[in-house]
């Protein structure tokens, strides 16, 4: 088959327009998703304001409870942030110092004594091995002003889980106060001592697997 002169330059003027089109269209969608990730994300860097975490100011307590009664006491913050986009909360992280574990409803020194080496022993949080658990938020959606639905992971000696909860927050000045409580089940962090999924014939001895953390954060700019 042959082609005249014209025919020739037509078909490759065609080849080339269509080429050109095709890499057109390519180079401008990769041009909008590529604009539309990076937007997003310097939106979120150039808003961000970081506020850290006041240690003194801040306080976590804990609360457990077994089948004969309940225990309960506080543990440290040692270091944290808060992440806010003007008034809102977007993300954050907090370490708690495990070796600092009190119990403070059990007046008897001994007794007292004898509940706090328990608990830092390995049958609960193993405090030698693990001197630190960590919090780190994912997500937060904004339910209305102040208030949210966290999620995040949380991690026990070593285990990282995702968890979820509510928080609220209030912004005065250059402060931010941040409340949450969180439900942990501690069989999921290897936490089995007297649980009733791992242990039959408990009786009253029986500790319920989960344990409620009040979080009250004080964080300033």
């Amino acid at each position: 088959m042959s082609f005249t002169s014209s025919t020739k330059q037509r078909l490759v003027g065609t080849l080339v327009l269509t080429t050109f089109l095709g890499i057109l269209s390519a180079f401008t969608y990769t041009v909008r998703t590529e604009h539309h990730l990076v937007d997003n994300s310097l939106i979120k860097s150039k808003n961000a304001v970081n506020y850290k975490i006041d240690q003194q100011k801040s306080k976590i307590t804990w609360l457990a409870k077994k089948v004969s009664g309940e225990h309960s006491g506080e543990i440290k913050i040692a270091s944290g942030n808060l992440n806010f986009d003007g008034q809102h909360l977007i993300g954050g992280d907090f370490i708690l110092d495990t070796r600092s574990i009190s119990v403070t409803d059990v007046k008897d020194k001994e007794t007292n004594g004898k509940l706090v080496g328990h608990l830092k022993n390995d049958d609960f949080f193993a405090v030698e091995k693990f001197p630190e658990a960590r919090f780190v938020i994912t997500n937060v959606k904004k339910k209305s002003d102040g208030l949210y639905d966290v999620q995040g992971n949380l991690t026990i000696k070593g285990i990282t889980k995702p968890i979820s909860f509510s928080a609220t927050t209030k912004v005065v000045d250059q402060q931010i106060v941040a409340n949450a409580k969180i439900r942990v089940n501690r069989t999921d962090y290897g936490i089995k001592f007297r649980s009733t999924n791992f242990f039959e014939n408990l009786g009253d001895k029986a500790i319920y697997d989960d344990f409620d953390l009040q979080v009250n954060l004080v964080a300033n700019r």
